[in-house]
């Protein structure tokens, strides 16, 4: 009985790994454009919408051990390997910024990266909360942290 308690436990499990893999979160890839997303991997761009973080998470430590410094240029994506430098460019003002990726996220299905304060203010996104932007990757390569 216990072996067969197991083994369903298991098989759950499994499950709900699968199910969290099968979302639709936007990515770099090779496999087409999502729907409602512009994906160019010759370019290594994508759109969507940008979020950001700033008070409430100022000084916690980021999904890569690092601590959150909301004035710094860096930003959360769900796939991107730590270190990546994306340039973040709002479509509607033309206004771009340069980030490391440091952090996962964002949590909500609809964005594509959660940026810091202190970028979502160069991008004039503040007032905002969110705007349309485009992502190419300058550094695929990983770099330490500042």
């Amino acid at each position: 009985m216990r072996d067969s308690f197991a083994v369903g436990l298991s098989g759950v499990l499994l499950l709900g790994t699968l199910a969290g893999c099968a979302g639709s979160s936007p990515r770099f890839t090779s496999s087409g454009p999502a729907a409602g997303r512009q994906d160019d991997t010759a370019g290594h761009q994508l759109e969507g919408v940008a979020s950001y973080y700033a008070d409430e998470f100022h000084g916690r430590t980021t999904a890569n051990g690092e601590v959150f410094d909301m004035n710094a240029m860096t930003a959360a994506h769900r796939t991107l390997p730590f270190g990546t430098v994306v340039r973040v460019t709002n479509i509607e003002s033309g206004a771009s910024v340069v980030i490391r990726i440091n952090d996962r996220g964002p949590f909500k299905d609809d964005r594509v990266i959660d940026l810091s304060y202190v970028a979502a203010r160069q991008l004039g996104m503040i007032s905002k909360g969110t705007v349309r932007v485009r992502l190419k990757i300058v550094d695929s390569e990983q770099i330490s942290p500042p």
